[in-house]
């Protein structure tokens, strides 16, 4: 088999045409009707005060033109760096800000800055004041804000260093420590005109297997800019008064802090990202003095696959102790293909850390999570079955005095059992606690059922580890917790939306009454209400049970066929029963933004949208049926829609985005159920991630015709449906390099099939700018009616 492959693999090679002359053609716009509903107004998010008595309301700018998205960045380390302001390449950023009183649903506008590019903003523990920082040409502003009069001013702390790390955070409710551009950094290092000589990398026989990552350092000069970028000047602010700047110790490249500091040395690596680069992690006093050594973690390149490093990881502040460090160590040499009895354990050291450390608890299966009660000395301790997906929680005594106790025990993708996740509040020190009303936590999830999802507020008992439902959403509405009001859980925050209605903030109570409407948002674009929604569930060919949301136009008449398009993206799964559970709701306000598929049905398509597409079994063997199940779902979905009446079958397109281009070009090229296909930001050929991917552990080594049967690329000559490749030219995400949709459209070219590639300048995995956005809806929409909208029965 293995020949066989290997032989399609030289064949294609061979045949391979050359490139055909890219052609630049300026953005074109979609039809109107998908213009209005882009320029629709943006709905603006809400985050509540630690005090539970103000929302801060922040609009984000949806669409930041093609300008911004094309300024001039840096690629370093898996970091994309404005070398202007020194923060984030492509941040988002809002546009406007307010603050709204819970009590009485007053609101004050907060007056910012002339072209304003704030980042959302951070409440101080106390809910007393808020801080943010101001994007402007050449840095980056710190602004504190009072939340009684809503008025700002802006700190002259200096520039904010916002590349890498947390550039800003509180420590108190009257300080924030910040990350600064070093004062007298000079300009950045020039790049040689002439090369000094080959850049080269040499491994000594280790195995050390890596994801194939984006924007990794390539050579000496990458190494010295990164260090010009990414070290700041650490420093706390006073925002009382003047805003008094005090620095701490020297300037670094700070990975995390709050006086726990872990900074990024060398010697760095060209495959790896800045998070896997050496690591010095050390507890500083406040004038930057070295108070303790926690651990000098290596280069994280010789890290097996699904595995972790070794030494001290996953350190942070015991929160029900003074001064005191908690980390987790492997037992295991960090590999999980090593049989042990715990893999992990958990130790503390209290001040002043001249002890030897104690341990609190060992993991039989990975550490995957510790969450500290907000009174009492328990935590919520996790661990995951890798083999199994499995998730286990415990509620464990830090004090040693009672035995660990099991509260929940299931499969990692299990929906429909899904206990929701514990509340929590963040603490003067930024770290976060569950929310503890006697021996009550409270819990919100999302509440799937074979119905949709119906979301849920439950408090949780720790003595007799039973749930009470406090609220759960009624089916016809779709309503989800956001905060609670009172610690006792009598009063919370919900967001709250409906197919007729935009989503909007009431205050309800646990004794159940009229609730209180907080925000009136209203319906920005009407159009859309009048397109018909269901959730429709049907069987696959092996009775495993599947679902689909269907969108209609606007003027949909009963017992039409329309052309459709199917979207989906494909998940793996260890067993058919959390593969058949149903999620997504149909009762959610329809709202359609960015490049979504949902457009085309205000060009008459039925849409079928969130498709299931599982694929089961066993961690090491699920990918060798996985073009057969594809198949077979979207064979599946197809014949419901036919059945149904709404769908031609004879006029199906089909379109994916990443793991769903992936999953496109695999239908096309080993099915003939589809006339087009749109496949945006895909990889195509699996020898160019070669060490894994998606949930794939194995490599291409061990699995060589799982990795070439799953690889669209080497059936290309097999592909004849017309495939429209969509790819971002700065792609950043590990894997969807963009010569992924190059050499797919040169082999699908080269063999004489129908295909167009679209590569969008200055854009990444995912598409930002207006005019990139609008150009990708003509395009998808251009595509579908040229190819599948109004063509002959084959």
């Amino acid at each position: 088999m293995r020949k066989q492959v290997l032989s399609r693999l030289a064949v294609i090679l061979t045949v391979l045409a050359p490139l055909a002359r890219a052609q630049e053609t300026p953005y074109m716009k979609p039809p109107q009707a998908i213009l209005d509903i882009l320029n629709a107004p943006e709905l603006p998010q809400v985050s509540v005060s630690p005090a539970r008595d103000m929302i801060l309301m922040s609009t984000q700018l949806r669409y930041p033109p093609i300008a911004d998205v094309a300024a001039p960045m840096l690629r370093l380390a898996g970091s994309r760096i404005d070398p202007a302001t020194n923060g984030p390449h492509r941040a988002q950023y809002s546009v406007a800000l307010s603050l709204k009183k819970i009590a009485d649903g007053a609101e004050t506008k907060i007056a910012l800055p002339a072209n304003a590019k704030v980042s959302l903003p951070r409440w101080s523990p106390d809910g007393k004041q808020f801080a943010f920082m101001n994007t402007i040409a050449n840095g980056i502003e710190l602004f504190v804000g009072d939340t009684a009069s809503g008025k700002i001013r802006k700190l002259g702390a200096g520039a904010i260093n916002a590349a890498y790390g947390e550039p800003m955070n509180w420590i108190d409710s009257h300080t924030l420590l910040v990350q600064l551009v070093p004062p007298g950094r000079g300009k950045p290092p020039a790049e040689p005109l002439v090369p000094k000589g080959p850049h080269i990398q040499e491994s000594s026989g280790n195995a050390g297997p890596s994801r194939t990552y984006e924007d990794m350092l390539q050579n000496p000069h990458d190494e010295l800019l990164w260090d010009h970028y990414a070290t700041s000047q650490l420093a706390i602010v006073d925002v009382t008064g003047q805003g008094k700047v005090t620095a701490i110790g020297k300037p670094r490249i700070f990975h995390t802090k709050h006086i726990l500091v872990a900074t990024v040395h060398r010697p760095y690596s060209y495959l790896l990202p800045a998070s896997d680069f050496p690591r010095l992690i050390e507890v500083w006093d406040m004038t930057g003095q070295v108070v303790y050594k926690l651990e000098d973690a290596p280069l994280a390149d010789k890290i097996p696959i699904g595995g972790v490093r070794t030494g001290r990881r996953n350190y942070q502040w015991d929160t029900t102790q003074p001064a005191t460090l908690v980390w987790v160590e492997a037992l295991d040499d960090g590999s999980p293909n090593k049989k042990v009895p715990h893999r992990d354990r958990i130790m503390t050291l209290k001040a002043p850390f001249s002890g030897q450390p104690s341990e609190l608890y060992k993991t039989v299966h990975r550490f995957a999570g510790l969450a500290w009660l907000e009174k009492d000395r328990f935590a919520l301790i996790s661990e995951n079955d890798r083999e199994k997906k499995w998730r286990t929680t415990f509620l464990v005594d830090l004090d040693q005095s009672a035995e660990p106790r099991q509260i929940w025990s299931l499969s990692t993708q299990e929906r429909y059992n899904d206990p929701g996740l514990p509340v929590t509040r963040p603490m003067a020190t930024g770290q976060r606690v569950v929310v503890q009303n006697g021996d009550w936590i409270f819990l919100n999830g999302n509440g799937s059922s074979p119905q949709g999802d119906l979301p849920f507020f439950d408090r949780f008992n720790l003595k007799t580890l039973k749930s009470e439902r406090i609220f759960r959403c009624e089916p016809g509405s779709y309503e989800t917790f956001v905060a609670l009001l009172s610690s006792d859980g009598s009063r919370f925050l919900m967001r709250h939306e409906a197919p007729a209605d935009p989503p909007n903030y009431f205050v309800r109570t646990s004794s159940g009454g009229a609730p209180q409407m907080l925000t009136k948002f209203a319906d920005t674009a009407p159009i859309l209400r009048k397109i018909k929604k269901q959730l429709v569930t049907y069987k696959r060919a092996d009775d495993i049970d599947l679902s689909f949301e269907l969108y209609l136009p606007p003027d949909y008449k009963e017992g039409t066929r329309l052309p459709t398009f199917v979207w989906a993206y494909p998940y793996e799964y260890n067993d058919a029963g959390t593969a058949s559970q149903v999620s997504g709701s149909p009762w959610r306000f329809t709202t359609i933004t960015g490049p979504s598929e949902l457009f085309l049905v205000l060009q008459g398509y039925a849409v079928l949208d969130n498709v299931a597409m599982p694929v089961i079994g066993t961690p090491k063997q699920v990918n060798d049926t996985y073009v057969q199940q594809i198949v077979m779902d979207a064979k599946a979905a197809i014949d419901k829609a036919a059945a149904m009446g709404v769908t031609d079958p004879n006029r199906v397109g089909v379109g994916g985005h990443s793991y769903g281009g992936f999953m496109t070009a695999n239908l096309l090229a080993h099915s003939d159920l589809f006339r087009a296909g749109i496949a945006r930001s895909g990889a195509y050929n699996r020898t160019l991630t070669p060490f894994g991917f998606q949930s794939e552990e194995r490599t291409l080594w061990e699995a060589p015709e799982t990795y070439l049967n799953m690889s669209p690329f080497m059936y290309a000559d097999k592909l004849k449906t017309p495939l429209l490749l969509i790819h971002g030219e700065a792609d950043d995400n590990s894997g969807t390099f963009p010569i992924q949709s190059e050499r797919m459209y040169q082999a699908v070219r080269g063999n004489g099939g129908t295909v167009r590639l679209v590569m969008l300048p200055d854009e990444a995995h995912g598409y930002a700018a207006r005019e990139t956005i609008e150009h990708v809806l003509y395009e998808m929409v251009s595509w579908m009616e040229r190819y599948a909208k109004d063509v002959q029965p084959r």
